[in-house]
């Protein structure tokens, strides 16, 4: 049997443990070897078992070079967040250097919010991938928007499960969504005034000289006598198609804007429009409003108006409905208008990233309203049951500013 001795002790190690040593050996010999080489890249973490060593069994000095090219920050983490491997762009985000980042954990850049949002996003990557937003704390302590893509990587050698991560910087992207948003609202203020300004050029001007000229026609079917029987019939005709051309064109300026909503405020222009649109649908439908305790913005009873009239308008086009509900309701801090129907139904999710038709853009222009004054659209649907459409909106948003 072969022995060996420390220096300072006369303990006799078996040879299976020598075994064991010069195989441990020979690995390490090995791993250094290997990174020397750039064969793989090491990052060796603290923990509480003392020193552990992570190597990623490397790639080939192209994918390096493009993985350092990248616009995008890119890291490789283990299973508890502690990242083996950054590129310069990640540890430019934050405004770290690059040797204060490896080796760190991935906890340090994120708020106890978004841990708790990750956690379950990190579990549930496998092979598919996901995707969030965030915010990461830089260096400076600012707070730098970004998007990260997560991925399951091929476990190594030893079994270990490695976390392939994508950090895209969203700045830019969000300045860019809030000049579009900017510009939608402005679109919107302009064109609430134009559809102010046609509604009263209609009934100042049109509807006024409709009423005249339907006034003449009257006075001359009664000037006709009975003798003038087929003359007659056409004039008094002629002064029925008159009113109801009256009547379609004061429809058409009270849905341009109405001076209902302006004078006696939201409840009272639903319960019009709920009204008129039965009387001309034929469509049962039932209406449900809470009593506001006040008048909420000008801008927020617009926007739930417009929505209201763009859904029922949806209904009647497209629907093939039976019956529609429509609801105000308060609920919490938030304000809540829903309108449902058993018609045909859709698929939201096939037809809202297409856009395809006039539908889809009809609920991008309700969406965008309920953004306006900062709430959210939502369309359930389903094929064979119908659709409900519910707007939210924050009472924060709608309060009235006191004179």
């Amino acid at each position: 049997m072969k022995t060996a001795r420390h220096k300072n002790s006369t303990r006799v190690l078996p040879a299976s443990e020598i075994a064991g040593l010069r195989a441990r050996l020979a690995e390490a010999e090995e791993t250094i070897r290997a990174i020397r080489s750039g064969e793989v890249d090491v990052v060796v973490v603290t923990k509480k078992k003392g020193l552990q060593m992570f190597t990623l069994e490397g790639a080939e000095h192209s994918y390096r070079v493009l993985i350092e090219s990248m616009n995008e920050g890119a890291l490789t983490l283990t299973a508890d967040k502690v990242i083996l491997y950054a590129n310069q762009c990640f540890a430019r985000m934050v405004k770290c250097p690059l040797e204060q980042v490896t080796g760190s954990s991935f906890r340090r850049f994120i708020s106890a919010a978004d841990r708790a949002i990750l956690r379950p996003l990190m579990k549930k990557t496998a092979k598919a991938g996901s995707k969030m937003q965030l915010l990461l704390h830089t260096g400076d302590g600012s707070l730098l928007p970004v998007q990260i893509s997560v991925r399951e990587m091929a476990k190594d050698s030893s079994g270990r499960v490695t976390i392939g991560m994508v950090v895209t910087d969203m700045t830019e992207a969000r300045r860019t969504e809030e000049l579009l948003r900017a510009l939608m609202h402005r679109v919107v203020e302009v064109q609430e005034a134009e559809r102010g300004r046609v509604a009263l050029e209609l009934h100042d001007n049109i509807t006024q000289l409709i009423c005249a000229v339907v006034f003449r026609s009257q006075a001359l079917a009664e000037s006709l006598s009975t003798h003038d029987g087929p003359a007659k019939n056409e004039a008094i005709k002629l002064c029925v198609l008159l009113g109801q051309t009256a009547e379609e064109v004061e429809r058409i300026s009270r849905n341009l804007r109405p001076s209902i909503l302006d004078q006696l405020g939201l409840l009272a222009v639903m319960r019009a429009t709920c009204t008129e649109f039965a009387d001309r649908s034929g469509l049962s439908v039932k209406l449900s409003c809470v009593d506001l305790s006040e008048r909420l913005s000008t801008d927020t009873e617009l926007a739930l108006y417009r929505i209201l009239q763009q859904a029922l308008a949806n209904v009647e086009k497209h629907a093939q409905a039976h019956h529609v509900g429509v609801a105000l309701t308060l609920r919490g801090s938030f304000v809540r208008l829903a309108i449902k129907d058993d018609g045909l139904g859709f698929d939201p999710d096939h037809l809202a990233p297409r856009l395809k038709g006039k539908g889809g853009l009809d609920l991008l222009s309700m969406r965008e309203r309920a953004s306006y004054v900062g709430g959210v659209l939502t369309v359930k649907s389903k094929r064979g049951i119908g659709t409900k459409i519910e707007v939210s909106i924050p009472l924060s948003a709608t309060a009235r500013a006191m004179d």
